[in-house]
């Protein structure tokens, strides 16, 4: 009577996990790691001019820490890496309708982005800071001081750094541009009191033009983490993605191109003028 009873329980079992297995099956089969694969081919989103994550050099080519990451992915995958240069302002719902395969474009993890894609788990981290003009050196020493009218604020229009004005810095007059350098020279040259935008830029942008005109504030005053973005509903394609990272991030690949990208500034004698 107990073989019988197992018996009937195992018959059981297979009858109510089979359409769930099925169901399973069917889900990855529709996973973008197997149009991926049967395509030959991994297409990435971005956005051109983020430096140092993402740029364009004199000859044309796409060079930054996220491009040579696209690149080990793709070759992770046995694929070729095809880039996808997408304005910033439509590039969530060029990824959501498939424009592209994956979007690898220094975009934080937000909440209200997180609302209409899924992402990654951070492969790096970085923050807002600020490039201030020099005439206000000494005396502004932090975002809270700027929290005035009579400061002038630039960043760039739908990042973080305008939202991390707006929530933190809500008393200053803010001024957003379409293009983060663009921002950046009005600091420079003297129409804007600070601009606003993720560390890396800030240093980059001191270092190539602020020599006596700007200091940098260099103390990250938000979290900041940075995660590749795919559309919903896609498991294996994020575990697949999760399980890159952590081999990017522990075989020296990841080191290696922070130490290319940000801790040098080589680079920037290839780019555009």
């Amino acid at each position: 009577m107990k073989k019988v009873f197992v018996s009937l329980f195992a018959l059981a079992f297979v009858l109510v996990s089979a359409p769930a297995f099925s169901a399973d099956i069917e889900l990855a089969q529709k996973s973008t790691l197997e149009t991926i694969v049967k395509a030959g081919k991994i297409r990435v989103g971005f956005e051109s001019g983020y430096l140092p994550f993402e740029m364009t050099n004199t000859k044309g080519d796409y060079i930054g820490f996220d491009i040579d990451m696209g690149k080990q992915l793709a070759r992770a995958m046995g694929v070729k890496y095809e880039p996808v240069n997408t304005a910033w302002d439509g590039i969530i719902p060029s990824l959501i309708t498939n424009k592209f395969d994956i979007l690898i474009s220094g975009m934080t993890v937000t909440q209200e982005r997180n609302l209409a894609i899924n992402f990654t788990d951070p492969y790096i981290v970085v923050g807002q800071a600020i490039l201030l003009n020099k005439k206000h050196e000494g005396k502004v020493k932090s975002y809270k001081d700027l929290n005035d009218p009579k400061y002038v604020i630039t960043s760039k229009l739908g990042t973080t750094g305008e939202q991390a004005v707006k929530r933190m810095i809500p008393r200053a007059t803010y001024k957003s541009f379409e293009v983060e350098t663009e921002a950046v020279m009005e600091v420079i040259q003297g129409n804007a009191d600070a601009t606003v935008y993720d560390l890396p830029l800030i240093e980059i942008m001191q270092a190539q033009h602020g020599e006596g005109k700007t200091i940098a504030l260099t103390e990250p005053f938000t979290y900041e983490p940075l995660a590749m973005a795919v559309r919903k509903g896609d498991p294996d394609f994020l575990n697949f993605l999760n399980n890159f990272i952590r081999q990017y991030k522990n075989d020296g690949r990841w080191q290696q191109a922070y130490d290319k990208w940000i801790k040098s500034n080589e680079w920037q004698k290839d780019l555009q003028n």
